[in-house]
């Protein structure tokens, strides 16, 4: 029985990029990998329907992580001034990247949790102080969704760039690519996008790209990834397997229906766990409607650690994920992302009311 991964990446894979990942060894110097680049270079503009003229999907070695570097250090000027929305693990790191690189920035920040304060952004944004806004689109400290669509329309109404971390979001969610704020999108192939770790993207506009910034980094310079990528070259070996499985995982999602059809399957499995906790007595952290579709976060069972819940369920080949900093003893977290069947969910629904309730599976 294979192990389902519940924990917001990596994930579960198919069948199917489990064995493109080993289906051929490619040198990064010939053809046949440039051909594979540029396929899976176009996949990713074509997840969101984005114009290749207009914008520039840049591969990079590295986590999700890596992406966001990247995307901070290449494409935010030497005299930016950077406001940094905070409420979570992920928007705190978005401002230590821009505080290691030198990059002058505020946060506006909340508890993890909590809403963004828009009138706050938008107080802050129309006295004209910052360039650029760094936000997290799905914050996976709690599994709360930040207002995309509301964030982006203020940064465009006050002329700020706004450079996403879409790393747990992108292929699953809603992303306002038509808001002129939006610069840069920040993403990993393990998470929605389903394929494998080690390989990273930043979606940006190619006006963006083309800013004359002294580099800050020699590997995540991504105006060097971008130069060698449109001449079919590389700068640095690539993670060559991530891309023969992300190559199968693209085809997989178009197939599937696309990012929107992936958020309807999303959707569905995790109001099936919601209702087997609910039906527990476990309840939500948030409520859905502020939740993504990715992952959803849960106050543990009374009289249960976290560590109980986990090693009762993965001892039934489930993997759940525990909370951050100070809310793990609080809460644990369920992703719904990657391979999940539907046999798949029946199991952990009754593994949840064995482990949770004590419930004896029927025999």
């Amino acid at each position: 029985m294979r192990p389902i991964l519940l924990n917001p990446g990596p994930v579960s894979l198919s069948e199917g990029v489990r064995r493109a990942i080993a289906r051929v060894d490619l040198c990064h110097r010939e053809p046949e990998y440039f051909e594979l680049q540029d396929s899976v270079i176009q996949g990713l503009l074509d997840v969101y329907q984005r114009d290749a003229a207009a914008w520039a999907a840049v591969l990079i070695g590295g986590s999700g992580t890596s992406a966001l570097e990247a995307m901070i250090a290449s494409l935010v000027p030497h005299d930016a001034r950077v406001l940094v929305l905070e409420n979570g693990v992920y928007g705190e790191r978005l401002s230590r990247i821009a505080s290691i690189h030198g990059i002058h920035n505020q946060a506006l920040s909340a508890a993890w949790g909590e809403p963004v304060d828009l009138a706050a952004l938008d107080d802050l944004l129309a006295k004209g102080k910052f360039s650029h806004v760094l936000a997290v689109h799905h914050e996976t400290t709690t599994g709360r969704l930040n207002p995309l669509d509301k964030i982006a329309a203020l940064c465009s109404a006050h002329g700020a760039a706004l450079l996403l971390d879409a790393v747990s979001s992108f292929g699953a969610e809603d992303i306002p690519f038509g808001e002129p704020s939006l610069q840069a999108v920040a993403a990993t192939a393990n998470k929605c996008l389903h394929g494998i770790p080690g390989l990273a993207m930043v979606i940006c506009r190619r006006e963006s790209l083309a800013q004359d910034i002294e580099p800050r980094s020699l590997c995540l310079h991504l105006q060097d990834w971008a130069a060698q990528q449109a001449k079919q070259s590389t700068p640095y070996t690539p993670p060559v397997n991530g891309l023969l499985g992300l190559a199968q995982a693209l085809q997989e999602l178009e197939r599937q229906g696309g990012w929107q059809a992936r958020r309807s399957r999303y959707l569905e499995l995790a109001g099936r766990v919601a209702r087997t906790c609910e039906d527990l007595g476990v309840r939500q952290w948030l409520p859905a409607e502020e939740s993504s579709c990715v992952l959803r976060s849960y106050h543990l069972p009374e009289g249960l650690t976290y560590n109980e819940l986990h090693d009762g369920l993965k001892q039934q080949g489930f993997v759940i994920y525990a909370g951050q900093g100070k809310l793990a003893a609080q809460l644990f977290r369920i992703s719904t992302m990657g391979e999940i069947s539907n046999y798949d969910m029946a199991r952990l629904e009754q593994a949840l009311r064995e482990v949770i309730a004590g419930e004896e599976k029927l025999r």
